[in-house]
Order: C-alpha cells, then sequence, then structure tokens
C-alpha cells in the first residue's frame, strides 16, 4: 500500500458511525497525517446501511475515490451495497455474523475476527466501535497515548464504568491487530501544519461568522440543517441571534426585515425549502434589500434522496423569483473556499444590495478534512449603510444604480421600502417613466458586479488543449483526477462564481480544441449557464445523478473515454 489509504467503514445506521468516524480523524490528524472523509448515509435513523470513506495520506488529500484498500464490515449488510468496488487488494475485516462464512463471490483477502464476541464480553455491541479503533489504530501503530485522550474526550459526559469499558474494547481491538498482516507505508509527519479538522458545514458557518453575520432565520431542512446548529453553539460567543422560523417563508421575511434595521444575516436551507422563499426572493430583488442565502443541494424533484448529493439546484438559484433583478451565486469547492466565500457573500450582498446565493451540496457539507490556521486579519468587513439626513431618498437615481443605503435610527431621513413599484423616495408609483427607470436601475448593478467577478482557477497545463469545466464541490476530485491522466494537454477551470461568470470565461474557453463539463446532474445546469451568458457550448457532458458524487476513478475513466 503506497502514500494514500482508503478504509470504508460499513454498517447500520445508528451503529454509531459517525462517533467512530470522529475519533479516527482526530487520532489521524493528532498522529501527522492528512485526512479526507465523506459519509454516505441513507434517510433512516436505523436498519439503513452507511457508509463512511476515510482516505489517509502523508500529502493533502480531498478527493472521492471508488477505491476501497481497508474495508470495514460492521453490520450483516454491510458489504451488499459496496461489492463492485471491491477489488482483489482490499482488506475486508469483520466478524463472521457480519461478513458471512461463505463469500467465494467476494474478491479480496477477507479477515474473520471476534469482534462481536469480545464486544459482548465488554458488555454489548456499543462497544464494537472502540474495539475498531483499536484495530486501525494498531495497524497504523498510533501512540496509545494520544487515543486514550481521545476516547475520554469523547465519552466524557458519559459514566466512568462506560469511560472504562471503552478503554479496555480498545486495548482488547488493539491486540487484534497482530492477527493482520497489512504493510503500511504513509510516513506520518510530526509537526504537520494542517491541524484543524473541519467540515464543509463548519467551513459555511465560520464565513458567516468572519462576513460579520449577527443573524441567522431559518427552518431546518438537510443538508443545511448543520449550518443553523453551528452558528447556535457559536451564538453567544459572536452576539449571533439564531432564529428557528416556522417556515421558510417565515425564515426568508425575518432575515429581509433584519437587514432592513441594519443586521448582517442570512438564511439556509436546501431546494424545497428555497423553492417556497422565491417571493422573499423577489422581494429582496425589489426593495434592493442585501440578502445572503445558504442553499445546500441535495436531489430532487420534491423530497427526492434527502441524505444524498446532487448539483441539481443551479437552475433554481438563477431563475428563481419573479420579475428581473441582478443576484450573485457562488459556489465553493474546498473548505478554505467555503470560508472565503461566505465571507465575501456578506460584503458584497451589503455593497451592491442584491441577494446573493451560496451555492453548496451534501457532498461539501458532510465531507471533512484538515487545514492549516487561518489568517482572519485578512477578513475585512465593510458597512455601507450610511447617516440619512431629512431629503433622504432611498432609491435615488445614480449611474451605477447603487443607492445610498439607510436603516432606521441611522440618520434623521426616512427608509421608505415598499414591494410595489416606487418613486426615489419609497413611495408607490404607477408612472410609467418611473418604473422603466427603476428596472433600469436594479440591472444596471449587474455591470458592476461583473467586474468584481471572481475568476475561475485554472489547474493543469497551461498550454491545454483540452479544457475540462467544474463547479463547486467537485474540485477535489477532478483537480486529482486530471493529475493522473497522461499524453494530453488538458487543465481544468474550476468555477466558484457561477453567476455573472467573469469576463475571462470567453478567452479561456475559445483557446481549449475541445470542452468538457463535468457536473452532478441530469442536463448540465452549468455548462447551460456559461451558454446563456458567453454563447459558447460544451462539446462533451460528463453527467452524474444517482445521489453519489464522481469518484476520481469514473471522472479518469469518463475524459479518457470522451477523448
Amino acid at each position: 500500500m503506497g502514500n494514500v489509504l482508503s478504509i470504508l467503514l460499513s454498517g447500520e445506521a445508528g451503529q454509531g458511525l459517525k462517533t467512530l468516524e470522529e475519533m479516527l480523524l482526530e487520532s489521524f490528524v493528532q498522529s501527522g497525517y492528512f485526512v479526507f472523509s465523506y459519509e454516505e448515509l441513507m434517510s433512516r435513523i436505523r436498519g439503513g446501511n452507511n457508509t463512511t470513506l476515510i482516505r489517509v495520506s502523508d500529502e493533502k488529500i480531498d478527493s472521492f475515490v471508488d477505491q476501497i484498500d481497508i474495508l470495514f464490515a460492521l453490520s450483516k449488510n454491510a458489504l451488499y451495497r459496496v461489492k463492485k468496488r471491491i477489488s482483489a487488494s482490499t482488506f475486508i475485516i469483520g466478524d463472521k455474523d457480519d461478513i458471512g462464512e461463505d463469500n467465494q463471490e467476494i474478491p479480496g483477502n477477507i479477515k474473520r475476527l471476534p469482534i462481536n464476541s469480545i464486544a459482548e464480553e465488554m458488555g454489548g455491541t456499543i462497544y464494537k466501535n472502540s474495539i475498531v479503533l483499536g484495530l486501525i489504530s494498531g495497524i497504523f501503530n498510533l501512540d496509545f497515548t494520544i487515543m486514550e485522550k481521545i476516547i475520554k474526550k469523547s465519552f466524557e459526559n458519559k459514566k466512568e464504568d462506560i469511560i472504562k469499558k471503552n478503554l479496555l474494547a480498545f486495548d482488547a481491538g488493539y491486540k487484534l491487530h497482530s492477527e493482520i498482516d497489512m504493510p503500511i507505508r504513509i510516513e506520518s509527519r510530526k509537526n504537520i501544519d494542517a491541524k484543524y479538522l473541519l467540515n464543509g458545514t463548519e467551513a459555511i458557518g465560520i464565513g458567516a461568522i468572519a462576513g460579520g453575520c449577527n443573524f441567522i432565520s431559518a427552518y431546518p431542512m438537510s443538508p443545511a440543517t448543520g449550518v443553523i446548529q453551528y452558528l447556535l453553539s457559536k451564538n453567544s460567543d459572536f452576539d449571533i441571534v439564531v432564529e428557528q422560523a416556522e417556515d421558510e417563508i417565515a425564515a426568508v421575511n425575518m432575515m429581509l426585515g433584519a437587514w432592513y434595521a441594519g443586521a448582517r444575516a442570512m438564511t439556509a436551507t436546501s431546494g424545497g425549502g428555497f423553492a417556497l422563499m422565491g417571493e422573499g426572493l423577489s422581494l429582496a430583488g425589489c426593495t434592493e434589500t442585501p440578502a445572503v442565502f445558504h442553499l445546500g443541494q441535495r436531489p430532487g424533484p420534491a423530497t427526492g434522496l434527502p441524505t444524498r448529493t446532487e448539483q441539481g439546484d443551479i437552475n433554481l438559484a438563477l431563475y428563481s423569483g419573479h420579475g428581473e433583478f441582478p443576484r450573485i451565486i457562488l459556489a465553493p469547492g474546498s473548505l478554505e473556499e467555503g470560508i472565503e466565500l461566505m465571507w465575501k457573500a456578506f460584503n458584497l450582498a451589503d455593497k451592491y444590495q442584491v441577494p446573493v446565493i451560496v451555492l453548496t451540496d451534501q457532498f461539501y457539507l458532510e465531507s471533512t478534512g484538515n487545514i492549516k490556521e487561518i489568517d482572519f486579519s485578512a477578513y475585512k468587513n465593510k458597512s455601507y449603510v450610511v447617516e440619512t439626513d431629512e431629503n433622504y431618498k432611498r432609491y435615488i437615481l445614480n449611474d451605477d444604480g447603487i443607492s445610498p443605503r439607510g436603516v432606521p435610527g441611522s440618520g434623521k431621513g426616512f427608509v421608505c421600502v415598499d414591494s410595489d413599484e416606487h418613486d426615489e423616495s419609497g413611495r408607490i408609483t404607477e408612472d410609467f417613466e418611473i418604473r422603466k427607470s427603476m428596472v433600469d436601475k436594479r440591472n444596471i448593478k449587474i455591470k458592476k458586479i461583473k467586474e468584481e467577478a471572481i475568476p475561475p482557477e485554472i489547474y493543469g497545463d497551461p498550454d491545454y488543449d483540452v479544457i475540462v469545466i467544474g463547479w463547486g464541490s467537485s474540485l477535489g476530485t477532478i483537480r486529482a483526477a486530471i493529475s493522473e491522466i497522461d499524453n494530453v494537454k488538458i487543465a481544468f477551470a474550476h468555477y466558484r462564481q457561477i453567476y455573472p461568470v467573469h469576463s475571462d470565461t470567453e478567452k479561456i474557453l475559445n483557446k481549449a480544441k475541445k470542452r468538457i463539463a463535468i457536473e452532478n446532474n441530469s442536463t448540465g445546469q452549468f455548462a447551460s449557464a456559461i451558454f446563456s451568458q458567453t454563447g459558447i457550448s460544451c462539446e462533451q457532458k460528463i453527467l452524474k445523478y444517482n445521489g453519489m458524487p464522481f469518484s476520481k476513478e469514473e471522472i479518469i475513466e469518463k475524459i479518457k473515454g470522451d477523448l
């Protein structure tokens, strides 16, 4: 086994795989490794089969793969759903009751260990995860002192007897590793600088705090619920008002009211919830109220696959809301980008007085990795609220369409806003000329917004013949895939801003002899968005929409097939 190792934990929903994942990730990072993990969850509290992929490396890693080096089968259905990913070199480890006695049709090196009986001796199957934790720690020769601290911290709210039994179960699992002949050649780095474990949900929450967020109103909807929970956990530290609204319509209107009153506010939802927010989005467009939406995508239509992933809501974000008004759509691909773009969303919304939608998805939000410390001194916030005078007009016409925004109490002026068409003072009007002037005023902002658009990052051969276009959460996997494609002058354009796209887009795409769009949806929504903005089409589209993210192997195979 080389310098990257892929471990798959497969067990029942409700079995506690999340706790095991968290302890393993913490132990690997503290021991000097880079990690990447992704949970694939069924939409059941108990009984369904869940899997967690944990990749361990001595270098930065952030891609999803089909490859399984070690598979821990922790329930009777553990192998069924991942059979296609098992190869002859896969080590399959588990109790005979979980793996079965006869597995001739399954390739790989199967090792049956008495995990269940050891757990029963400790007091029940709840100790199974600690046995597996010990087994993996033994395989990697992790420091026992580090592991003991992690176990005690993880179970600190439990009784002393429970902590003691989990330590005994860990020790029993650690001793089991001697029965497995498995060469591990990943060298740990003792002074690793990427020592901060983070998932996508936390990155979005941290970015919101960096952007000055002091109000969030939302109705719970996976996979965005975690953002609400994260900000709730930090509300006293950063003075954030967190309101669980009765529904998404109330949530979006609370958010707009908070901005009107001078707060920096956001809401978080998924596709179904964002659909309900369409009227509020249009209200923000008419009243020119800043607004920040976090849209965590999952497969639709309707409830779809509520615990799986998809990049299916570009069109929803781009075309929601009746009438015509400008907006900005951003999409982070890495943990660092999640922090940066969420911070930027608040400042762009405040500056241009438009809705800013940050698109993520279940794959992004549920993925975990370790990053370096971030210097937040560069994350400056600017308030664009002005002090009003007696002659203040909220919608005064000017060259760039951005009228000075006052808030109640910020001066002597009256801050009048209305959902009907209005004149410069904010009063309702049906004057045709004023109507045209206000539509033009709102739409002219897009020119300034385009000047500040975020350019795509280009990875690979700068003198490319083939350009791969991707966006959002596919960053790590596409980047890893093109790095392994030989004999082709190929590059990858990773887009962090979906709308409006950067002006370099035409130059980037026209330089290539062949253009390939890679998207987690069935129609190539971003390729269509690029065409609508530039008139340039992609000859090939590699699309996936079964609820799973792209794997590195899939992308390599499909690109080579297209070429």
